[in-house]
C-alpha cells in the first residue's frame, strides 16, 4: 500500500468524507477530483450491468423486535395461551385500552399490531411486503453477536459488512465513500469494507467542517478556509500530492456539505410524523429528491428489548415505525422516485413464545422482515412458523436471512450475491421479475 493511499484512507476515515461532485464546483475541483477515488469519469458514468438508478434503503429495529405482536397470528390459539397479557386482540374483540389486530390475511389469521395502520396502508396500496420467519441456523441470542452476524451475514460473526463487501465488489478497486451513508452517530459494521467505508453523520447540521466554530485571533478560521479551498490559486497544487488529495477532499467536502444541510432544509413534499426515525427518513428523501449518488442509506430505531411492560413500549415502537416508512414512501411517490428505492427493514432476533413474568418477552429467534417499494412482491411472503413446533420454546425460521439479501443484491443491486455473501444461497421471491 502507497503513503498516498494510506493518507487518503486515514483521512477518509478520521476526517471530512468526499460526499458527492456539484455541478457548481471551481476548476481546481473540474479538473483533479473525480481522480482522486477513482478513474476519471467513473463517477458520473455508468458500470456495465449495475442499475446506478436503483437505491437501497436499510431500517436496522435494535433490540430483537417482538416479531408476534408485529405480525400477529390471531388464528391460533397457542398465541393467546403462551401471552395472556400481552397478546394483540383479534379483530372485532380489542377495547380501548387493547386495539385489534389489523387483518391481513383472515383466512390465515393473520394480522399486524393496530398502530401499524401506516404500514398497512402500504401493503393495501400493492407497495409492501412481509417475509415471515427470517432467521439463520444456530441462532445466537446475545444482541451483539447475532446483529454482527447479520451485519456481517457470517455464522461466525467475522469479517466486513456485507454492504461493505457489496461496494469492495462493484467498485472496480476504487471507493467512493458517497455511495453509501448512514444516518446516526456511528457507521454500523454492515456498511465497512475492506476499501469501501461510508459517510456517517447524525443530522444534516453536523455535517460540516467544525473548524469554523473555532476561534481565531482575526475571528473566525472559517474565512481562511474558505480562501484557501475556494480560491483559484489552487490550480496551482499539483492534484497528485498530498496537498492536492487533502485540498480536493477538504474542498468537494464543503461543497457535499453545503448540498446536503440546503436539501434538507427544503421543506419536504408530505408530512412526516415526529421520532427518531421518521426524522431520519426524512434527511434521506431530501438527499435522494436533490439526486445524490448514495446507492445505500443506513438508518436505524432502537427500543426494542422489551422484557418488561412491553404492551405500550411496543406499541410507541409500532406507531414510530409505521407512520415513518409510510410517510417515507409517499414523500418519494410525490418526487417521482418510489420506483427506485427499495426499503428493507429488519431487527437481530424476535422474541420468545410465551411471555414472561414482568409483562414482557425474552430474547427468541426468528421473526419478520419488512419490505416496501414498487418493485417487491406484495403481501405475506412464506409461512408464519409454527407455535406447536419450536426449538426450545423458541420459533424456527422458515428463511435464511442470507436468502433475503441474495434476492437483494442480485434482483435489485444486480450484484454478485455468491461472492459478496461467501457462497450461493437461494433467492427468496422478493422483487419482482
Amino acid at each position: 500500500m502507497s503513503d498516498t493511499t494510506y493518507t487518503r484512507r486515514l483521512f477518509l476515515q478520521q476526517g471530512m468524507t468526499l460526499a458527492s461532485m456539484a455541478a457548481t464546483a471551481p476548476l481546481f475541483i473540474q479538473r483533479s477530483a473525480l481522480a482522486m477515488m477513482q478513474p476519471e469519469g467513473s463517477m458520473l458514468s455508468s458500470r456495465p450491468g449495475v442499475p446506478e438508478d436503483h437505491i437501497l434503503v436499510v431500517v436496522q429495529l435494535g433490540g430483537g423486535n417482538d416479531g408476534l405482536n408485529t405480525v400477529i397470528p390471531y388464528g391460533t390459539g397457542r398465541y393467546y395461551d403462551a401471552r395472556p397479557n400481552i397478546a394483540v386482540p383479534a379483530p372485532g374483540r380489542g377495547a380501548a385500552q387493547q386495539p385489534a389486530a389489523l387483518p391481513l390475511d383472515h383466512s390465515a389469521g393473520i394480522g399486524l399490531h393496530p398502530n401499524l395502520a401506516g404500514f398497512k396502508e402500504l401493503m393495501d396500496d400493492g407497495v409492501a411486503a412481509i417475509v415471515q420467519g427470517v432467521g439463520y441456523p444456530n441462532p445466537n441470542r446475545s444482541h451483539f453477536t447475532s446483529m454482527d452476524i447479520w451485519h456481517t451475514a457470517d455464522a461466525g460473526a467475522k469479517g466486513y459488512g456485507w454492504i461493505g463487501r457489496y461496494f469492495d465488489n462493484t467498485c472496480n478497486g476504487s471507493p467512493v465513500p458517497e455511495r453509501a451513508v448512514a444516518i446516526g452517530r456511528t457507521a454500523p459494521l454492515a456498511m465497512h469494507g475492506a476499501r469501501q467505508q461510508p459517510v456517517t453523520f447524525e443530522t444534516a447540521d453536523l455535517f460540516r467542517w467544525l473548524g469554523e466554530d473555532l476561534p481565531a485571533p482575526g475571528g473566525s478560521l472559517n474565512p481562511p478556509y474558505q480562501q484557501i479551498n475556494r480560491s483559484s490559486t489552487l490550480d496551482n497544487v499539483d492534484p497528485d500530492s498530498q496537498l492536492g488529495f487533502l485540498m480536493r477532499t477538504a474542498l468537494d467536502a464543503q461543497i457535499s456539505s453545503d448540498r446536503i444541510r440546503a436539501a434538507v432544509a427544503k421543506q419536504p413534499l408530505v408530512r412526516y410524523p415526529g421520532g427518531q426515525l421518521a426524522r431520519q427518513l426524512q434527511i434521506v428523501a431530501a438527499m435522494i429528491r436533490d439526486a445524490m449518488q448514495t446507492r445505500v442509506y443506513y438508518v436505524s430505531l432502537g427500543g426494542f428489548d422489551t422484557h418488561a411492560n412491553q404492551v405500550p413500549r411496543h406499541a410507541n415502537l409500532m406507531r414510530q415505525l409505521g407512520g415513518a416508512l409510510n410517510a417515507f414512501h409517499n414523500d418519494l411517490k410525490a418526487q417521482g422516485n418510489s420506483g427506485r428505492v427499495l426499503t428493507m427493514a429488519f431487527s437481530e432476533f424476535g422474541r420468545r413464545v410465551g411471555q414472561n413474568a414482568s409483562g414482557g418477552t425474552d430474547h427468541g429467534t426468528a421473526a419478520p422482515m419488512y419490505f416496501v417499494g414498487d418493485m417487491i412482491r406484495p403481501g405475506l411472503l412464506g409461512q408464519h412458523p409454527s407455535l406447536t413446533d419450536l426449538d426450545q420454546g423458541d420459533l424456527k425460521f422458515n428463511v435464511d436471512f442470507r436468502s433475503v439479501y441474495s434476492a437483494v443484491l442480485e434482483d435489485w443491486m444486480s450484484a454478485p450475491a455468491a461472492k459478496i455473501l461467501g457462497r450461493t444461497y437461494s433467492k427468496a421471491p422478493i422483487i419482482k421479475a
